[in-house]
């Protein structure tokens, strides 16, 4: 758990009170914008896990080496690449560093303030002479130039003259050695799929370098991708001491060393405008002009007018974002931290995707899946809607490789890639990647959600009318129909059943199966939903829709196919369990019992192997459970309470995505104690370092989660087939919950107690939404107040594989538990007790 003594509660601050170089911190006290992020890294610039400088999309290509090779697997590995590092900025007093695992420091305060986007670090120490020197520095990188950051140091030596030196560098961390590498921290051994390939080979292959004055540029092309990049930084000193200055220029680092005869109490200030700037195929030299001229219009408009408009720019995106949970400085906290987090994930990231760890670590590789869709575009639809739309336009600038990727898999239309940089597939393993096609209806479903909540239906018909019908045919073809008697042994006609096989869902410890229940909920409603906007395009414009026909290759009546298959889409159900089961075979798997894993196996992706996981009835993350959020409309109160009583002592949570879902459920079924604490191992999962993984990133995933599962679990709001409807489930012990939406160009300040729902139109014409199935209108002259009686219904405890006994599978055989060991006797699976 988090260290209260070191990271006190402040609803609007993160603030550290002593000094750490753990991974951790780096992440947590990280900046970015979507676009450009900076790890928490010190000033210094020496230990640390990552000396990390991450820009979007910015990567490396290298051959995947299969053991053994096969037709369609993934070929071209990518991975995220490590920006020049231009956060050093260090400090001498009388020609000593600071080493703060020698140094007398008398203070130390680390804040990342949500408010204004300032990471400050404010440091006192006293040097072997007695001299006592204070240190002031400052970044941001800012939101609304997306090619900016600035650094801000203020030296003063307090209690005597002394002569300081700060030398500002740029260094190349990617390919560097020695003190270019910096000395990273021992790191842990063994083997973790989490974290990002090391490639070799020289990356960085340098071009243009250069000094001019004050002003440094260093500019690589990526080794084989044959992307560019480009940092070009200006120096700004500005002090009543004497100083001089003095530079060095090579190819992996640049130098800009003031050396300053420091008078008592007079400071030093430093100041560093970085510009960044990449390219998929730009020449060096001319990113280093975009970077001149991003920095000549920074200094006309001047440094501190930069940190105003990160305030400002940030009062906007609060007012819009803001979820507030009364009484509980702690939550507040958390989720504010969850929010920012979100934004600086997205906020810039204008047309790429947003990686799993955002651009704050190299974790998962800086690559792109489905989180994006079904955990962060909910906040960014409801919230920052340009945001949504950017992210989605991605996903079309793909479709060119996913169409190439779907015909590789002898299927029509388009298919995504499971994890990608560049749009082609990356993964290695297709069991739990490529096979994994609901990332097909995952894209469509956020499409849908987006267009519903926002009326955007220029960009569907523009761009996203081609994702619905692509991701439409795949599934038209990878599935296929079966027929089944009335009654057996005559030839009477049949039900007509449409099923999906060989994919896997959601749940990477189950893979490779025939009708998962998700993939075949999802796959249904992209289906339904693409045929719905052909025909709605169809029927409302003419020459569009002829534009429609000419791109996609449309064919008559193949709209009404998808409906046709939708209609019949198969939906496993066991009625001996009154469930539904994962998948086809699922129920004949041998339970894990996971309340007898001893801890240390866990999680269990590192210490079994694959093939001993998916013999058994255990999951990484909600599988069922997230389509019965998704897709909830589509299941009945009892069904939803029978599968989540199954399948939440199966969960192991061994994916950050799990809790979140699991507490929505846990919420609308009754398990509101449960609920809340599913939740709060989503908000604290990189603050507390739950999955002992955060140095290599934010989970920018479980943050998005975080917030649906205030709005939507505690909140209770769902827009099921574009109707707002809300049934809060508000934590006992919480005195209100507050948050705001964006619906259909109007926006919404929702605000629950524990007797009453509010809803306030700040703008926007009139909202029509339900409370418990009860219809009102609101409108931005009368607020919509509604009475509750109660916060739904509560069940005590959790779920527990007791309540399954005595259960029989459909074969009439026994469901039992256990845990696998080694033996060299035939086990005896005992009952559950």
């Amino acid at each position: 758990m988090i260290a209260r003594d070191r990271f006190p509660v402040d609803p609007w601050r993160l603030i550290e009170t002593r000094y750490s170089e753990d991974g951790v911190g780096e992440t947590l006290f990280g900046v970015g914008n979507g676009y450009l992020g900076l790890r928490g890294n010190h000033i210094e610039g020496r230990g640390a896990h990552e000396h990390g400088t991450f820009i979007n999309g910015l990567h490396e290509t290298w051959p995947i080496r299969h053991a053994e090779q096969a037709y369609g697997f993934a070929e071209v590995g990518q991975t995220i690449v490590n920006a020049p590092d231009a956060k050093v900025m260090r400090v001498y007093v009388d020609d000593e560093p600071i080493s703060f695992d020698e140094a007398d420091v008398r203070e130390y305060r680390r804040t990342l303030d949500m408010r204004t986007g300032v990471l400050e670090r404010v440091v006192v120490w006293e040097t072997p002479s007695g001299k006592r020197v204070r240190m002031r520095d400052e970044r941001i990188v800012s939101f609304e130039e997306r090619h900016l950051a600035v650094l801000r140091l203020e030296v003063v030596v307090e209690n005597a003259d002394a002569p300081v030196t700060v030398s500002c560098q740029m260094i190349n961390r990617q390919d560097g050695a020695g003190v270019y590498a910096g000395t990273p921290n021992e790191a842990k051994s063994g083997f973790d799929p989490r974290k990002s390939e090391k490639i070799a080979e020289r990356v960085l292959e340098p071009a243009e370098y250069w000094q001019d004055g004050l002003r440094s540029a260093l500019s690589y092309s990526v080794s084989a991708s044959g992307m560019t990049v480009a940092v070009v930084a200006d120096h700004v000193i500005e002090t009543e001491n004497d100083y001089t200055s003095r530079t060095l220029i090579e190819a992996d680092i640049s130098k800009n060393v003031f050396r300053v005869q420091a008078k008592a109490g007079v400071p030093i200030t430093v100041t560093k405008l970085v510009s960044y700037h990449t390219s998929r195929g730009v020449p060096p030299r001319e990113l280093v002009d975009r970077c001149r001229r991003s920095l000549d219009r920074v200094a006309f408009e001047g440094v501190q007018a930069q940190f105003d408009r990160q305030a400002e720019w940030l009062a906007a995106f609060w007012e819009r974002s803001d979820v507030q949970i009364g009484g509980h400085d702690d939550i507040q906290q958390a989720t504010r931290w969850c929010l920012l987090q979100l934004a600086q994930a997205s906020a810039r990231a204008d047309g790429t995707g947003v990686p799993a760890k955002g651009v704050s670590g190299s974790g998962y590789s800086g690559h792109y899946f489905w989180d994006t869709e079904i955990y962060v575009l909910p906040f960014l639809t409801y919230t920052s809607p340009q945001w949504a739309r950017n992210a989605l336009r991605a996903r079309a600038l793909m479709l060119p490789a996913a169409r190439r990727r779907a015909s590789q898999l002898n299927e029509a239309g388009a298919l995504f890639p499971w994890r990608t940089i560049n749009g082609e597939e990356a993964s290695a393993y297709y069991a739990a990647g490529t096979a994994q096609y609901h990332i097909n209806a995952d894209v469509s479903f956020a499409l849908g959600k987006y267009v519903r909540a926002t009326g955007d239906e220029d960009f569907l018909r523009r761009e996203g009318i081609d994702i619905a019908i692509e991701t439409a045919r795949l599934w038209a073809t990878l599935g296929f129909w079966r027929t089944s008697r009335l009654v057996a042994d005559t030839s009477d006609d049949g039900v007509e059943t449409f099923h999906i096989h060989g994919v896997t869902g959601p749940d990477e410890y189950t893979t490779v199966v025939n009708d998962n229940l998700y993939t075949n909920v999802m796959a249904r409603y992209n289906l339904r939903y693409a045929a719905r906007v052909v025909r709605e395009a169809r029927e409302a414009n003419g020459e569009e829709f002829a534009r429609v026909v000419e791109r996609t290759g449309l064919a008559e009546g193949e709209a009404e196919g998808w409906e046709r298959a939708a209609d019949a889409m198969f939906i496993p159900f066991s009625e001996t369990l009154g469930i539904h089961p994962q998948d086809s075979l699922f129920l004949e798997r041998e339970v894990w019992d996971l309340a007898h894993t001893p801890p240390e196996q866990r999680p269990l992706l590192l210490h079994f192997h694959p093939l001993v996981i998916y013999r058994f009835q255990v999951l990484k993350q909600a599988d069922v459970v997230l389509a019965l959020f998704l897709q909830g409309n589509h299941f009945t109160p009892e069904e939803k309470k029978a599968d989540f009583d199954y399948y939440d002592p199966l969960t192991t949570g061994d994916s950050t995505l799990s809790a979140v879902v699991q507490s929505i459920l846990a919420a609308e079924v009754g398990y509101q104690d449960l609920a809340l604490q599913y939740f709060r191992q989503s908000l604290f999962v990189d603050l507390h370092d739950l999955h002992h993984n955060a140095a290599d990133g934010v989970h920018v995933a479980s943050a998005g989660g975080v917030w649906t599962a205030l709005v939507c679990g505690f909140g209770g709001m769902r827009d099921y087939a574009g109707e707002l409807s809300f049934d809060p489930r508000l934590p006992a012990d919480w005195p209100s919950l507050s948050y705001p939406l964006q619906w259909q160009g109007s926006t919404l300040q929702i605000t629950l107690t524990t007797d009453e729902l509010r809803v306030h139109v700040g703008s926007g014409g009139p909202v029509s939404f339900t409370v418990r199935e009860v219809a009102y209108t609101a409108t931005s002259d009368e607020d919509v107040v509604v009475p509750l009686a109660d916060q739904g219904p509560r069940i005590e405890g959790r779920p527990s594989l007791r309540q399954f006994a005595d259960a029989l599978r459909d074969d009439g055989t026994l469901i039992s538990a256990s845990v696998p060991v080694i033996t060299t006797v035939i086990p005896v699976i005992e009952p559950i007790d």
